[in-house]
């Protein structure tokens, strides 16, 4: 009986201290005792009702039989004796040492039983089903995530603690999930330090703003700041310079530009940079009006911290 219902609650225990995410990794190995143990975490509740019923049974039954036993051999003195070390020794050796010791080592042993309790929950499937059905209206329906944003966040936080990752490794995690927290709006350089040249006057016109924009990539506008006509490069700018061209008229030399929305998301943002191969996007407001513009730097600082190179006269220009 004592052993019986060690191998009960020790199962038990084992396997609901293994995680589904770590059941996961094992599973990757092909191991038949870890493609056994995945099949178990992913439908635990049938294995751990199929325990439980057995663990009832071999106390259940195993008591009775023992304590008719007993009231043969032992008289009333002895019988209330035996009885209550009976009951001492099922919950230390039945319960609670077996919980202990398979929690402690949940892997290895919930590795070892994971095939036994899954041709043992096959055979209890009448029974099982039959307790499922009776306990369905008071239970409830629906699949739980095996994990969410503030327990990975967590998770970095003690593995630092615990020296298992880095403390650059963690921080970089935990900004991972501020990029769909953020919008274009909250990483976007405004409009008031902008550099803007309008698209009708010539190279040689705009060559004092090219020169002190410390931007390599210019807005051309058409009337305002608000009617956005494109972007040039500043190195473009120059080359034309340097080669005689400065009659042209900048909107020539005009790339044609991305706009998006105040409430476009980091991550999206930085998706669609790395599908158009663009890294700079005007950014309007619900009116049309231009907000500033956010750029493909911006949305990596997000995760990296502030980027700033030699040229760079303002450390931060969204503020």
């Amino acid at each position: 009986m004592l052993m019986g219902s060690a191998f009960c609650s020790c199962s038990e225990a084992a396997l609901l201290s293994v995680p589904m995410l770590k059941a996961q990794q094992l599973a990757e190995s092909k191991k038949p005792a870890a493609v056994a143990l995945l099949a178990v975490r992913k439908k635990i509740n049938r294995p751990i009702a199929t325990i439980v019923i057995l663990n009832n049974l071999f106390n259940i039954m195993g008591s009775v039989l023992i304590g008719g036993m007993a009231a043969n051999l032992l008289n009333d003195a002895l019988l209330g004796l035996f009885t209550g070390l009976l009951t001492l020794l099922v919950i230390l050796f039945g319960e609670i040492f077996p919980k202990i010791f398979g929690e402690r080592y949940a892997v290895p042993i919930a590795l070892s039983v994971a095939a036994p309790v899954r041709w043992i929950t096959w055979l209890f499937t009448p029974i099982v089903l039959l307790l499922e059905k009776v306990t369905a209206p008071f239970v409830g329906a629906g699949n739980r995530p095996s994990t969410n944003e503030a327990e990975i966040k967590l998770m970095a936080t003690i593995g630092h603690q615990e020296g298992i990752i880095e403390a650059d490794e963690a921080e970089m995690i935990r900004r991972v999930f501020r990029l769909n927290d953020l919008k274009s709006v909250d990483i976007m350089t405004p409009r008031v330090a902008l550099t803007h040249v309008p698209g009708d006057i010539t190279i040689a016109a705009a060559q004092a703003q090219i020169l002190n924009s410390q931007h390599s990539r210019i807005l051309v506008s058409d009337a305002d700041i608000d009617h956005i006509l494109g972007l040039v490069f500043k190195t473009d700018l120059l080359a034309a310079l340097i080669q005689g061209q400065g009659d042209r008229p900048v909107r020539e030399v005009a790339r044609p530009v991305r706009f998006v929305s105040e409430t476009e998301r980091a991550d999206k943002l930085l998706k669609e940079f790395q599908t158009s191969r663009e890294h700079l996007a005007v950014v309007v407001d619900e009116y049309g009006g231009v907000s500033g513009v956010v750029t493909l730097e911006d949305v990596l600082e997000v995760l990296t911290g502030e980027i700033v190179d030699e040229t760079d006269r303002n450390i931060d220009l969204q503020n």
